[in-house]
């Protein structure tokens, strides 16, 4: 587990910088997106990643890492987006921003070593393109809650898909780096 913890970390705190140097080049734009907009900037993140798969090459030059870190962020925002007052400003500083992301990243982590020590590392045994469909699949279910005006019976709610999208997405960059790190 300690691996996988600094593994772990060290992915999300790349993701962690993205974030940060983006809110000080756009500010918090992002918060103008309603929850299903976060939905479909994920989808459009996850289904690249698919596309490219499948068809074994791209022609946009943003690679497949930068677009698991992208569904990482987004997922990140999302559950900002679900936790914080719908009065907060839409432009919040760049402490408050840090924050926030700190604050979904405590949860997301803890809930990783939970579903890890349950589940026994299953991930590890994945295929990257797994995570990709793990992801598209709980992006289904979330259109489908968002549809349902945001009511289940018996599943978890959209802030439960988007952290495991979240956490699927660092799996993913995790893989990445060590068939690198493999090939080199």
């Amino acid at each position: 587990m300690e691996r996988t913890l600094k593994q772990y970390n060290t992915a999300f705190d790349k993701c962690r910088t993205v974030f940060l140097k983006k809110t000080k080049d756009y500010g918090t734009s992002w918060r103008v997106f309603r929850i299903k907009s976060i939905t479909d900037q994920l989808y459009i993140k996850a289904k690249r990643i698919r596309t490219i798969d499948e068809k074994g090459q791209q022609k946009i030059g943003d690679s497949v890492e930068s677009e698991f870190m992208a569904c990482v962020n987004y997922g990140v925002m999302g559950l900002i987006q679900l936790s914080i007052d719908k009065n907060e400003p839409t432009e919040l500083s760049e402490v408050q921003a840090a924050k926030y992301y700190d604050e979904q990243r405590k949860i997301i982590t803890d809930l990783m070593i939970a579903k890890n020590h349950d589940y026994g590392e299953a991930w590890r045994d994945m295929r990257i393109s797994s995570y990709t469909d793990m992801i598209l699949t709980k992006l289904h279910r979330v259109k489908q809650i968002e549809e349902n005006d945001g009511k289940t019976l018996i599943s978890e709610g959209i802030d439960g898909h988007y952290s495991d999208i979240v956490n699927y997405a660092i799996f993913a960059m995790i893989k990445i780096e060590e068939n690198r790190s493999e090939k080199s």
